[in-house]
């Protein structure tokens, strides 16, 4: 039985427990979370909040697809075209890594230009293969979850990485 990781909407503010009840009924999730400072008036803290908001991600066959729509919290699938996308296993395997490592994570929907492909070569990311951007005067690696609409940058040093395919409008500078 094959089996497909599947973004799911959820409704406001329910990500965490749209997660406990999957994972009640056995189902492979997982929810991305980040660690930020909150500010109040009588203090501070940090919390963990998910790193895209309203979306929690599946791996289900065929026959647990309808299934986890019964789970409550839940909207719907994030589908194109009417149809529910599945997301590659690398992608999932990226945000993973991303929410386990140190480096500063930048979520955006901007449509950022494409520039270098390229591969990392060290730490935590080494073989993943994204985009090197130029965003607000730092050098990111920008990783496309296209069936999410979102991008990811993450703040990498040039010398982790190594340039694997140049274009025109490309910076050399790594």
């Amino acid at each position: 039985m094959e089996y497909n990781w599947y973004a799911l909407y959820t409704f406001s503010r329910t990500e965490k427990r749209v997660k406990e009840r999957l994972e009640e009924a056995n189902i492979e999730v997982f929810l991305p979370l980040s660690r930020k400072l909150r500010k109040w008036k009588d203090r501070k803290k940090y919390v963990e909040e998910p790193m895209i908001s309203s979306y929690v991600f599946v791996k289900v066959s065929e026959r647990e697809y309808y299934k986890v729509l019964e789970t409550e919290g839940i909207v719907r699938y994030v589908t194109f075209s009417g149809k529910a996308a599945p997301i590659p296993e690398w992608q999932i395997d990226v945000m993973k890594k991303i929410v386990e490592s140190k480096y500063p994570v930048l979520l955006t929907v901007e449509k950022l230009q494409p520039g270098c492909k390229i591969r990392i070569i060290s730490g935590v990311f080494t073989g993943i293969e994204g985009e090197m951007v130029s965003f607000r005067g730092k050098k990111n690696l920008i990783i496309r979850l296209d069936q999410v609409g979102q991008s990811i940058l993450v703040n990498i040093p040039g010398e982790d990485v190594e340039v694997i395919e140049k274009k025109e409008d490309c910076n050399n500078e790594l």
